[in-house]
């Protein structure tokens, strides 16, 4: 099973997420709260390619790839955007209260204690984050 789908830089196009995934959940008889989960690791890495990986008042898509394969579900997202590897990003430290933790970086936290692994590579002018999930 492959699917995919494609969204422009716009937020309002993130709530196509849901769908999307909840498509991916019924065709893999996935659990609703791995589902959940899933959507939610999702959510924050298209959302910060939405929010940041264009110059403002740039269009620019985004194109995330779902494949089942080998008991594990594959999301592949890709955009021409400008390079970020959120891989390097070190983890917020969640020990600090709200007032003295940095701003950002919880997102990229939340993907990498939802998934199994998350790796990123730039590729022909494309960003290219790759997260793996063990069903």
């Amino acid at each position: 099973m492959t699917k995919k789908l494609t969204l422009h830089n716009d937020v309002q196009q993130i709530s196509k997420l849901a769908d999307f995934v909840d498509a991916i959940a019924e065709e893999a008889s996935i659990d609703p709260s791995l589902a959940m989960s899933l959507n939610l690791a999702l959510e924050e890495a298209v959302t910060n390619v939405v929010m940041y990986a264009y110059p403002a008042g740039e269009e620019g898509d985004v194109d995330i790839v779902a494949a089942l394969s080998d008991g594990s579900l594959l999301f592949t997202i890709s955009d021409k955007g400008i390079p970020f590897d959120p891989t390097k990003k070190e983890d917020a430290d969640i020990t600090l209260g709200v007032e003295e933790r940095q701003i950002g970086g919880l997102g990229i936290f939340l993907v990498r204690q939802l998934m199994d692994t998350v790796e990123y590579e730039r590729k022909d002018g494309y960003n290219i984050l790759t997260m793996k999930k063990k069903l």
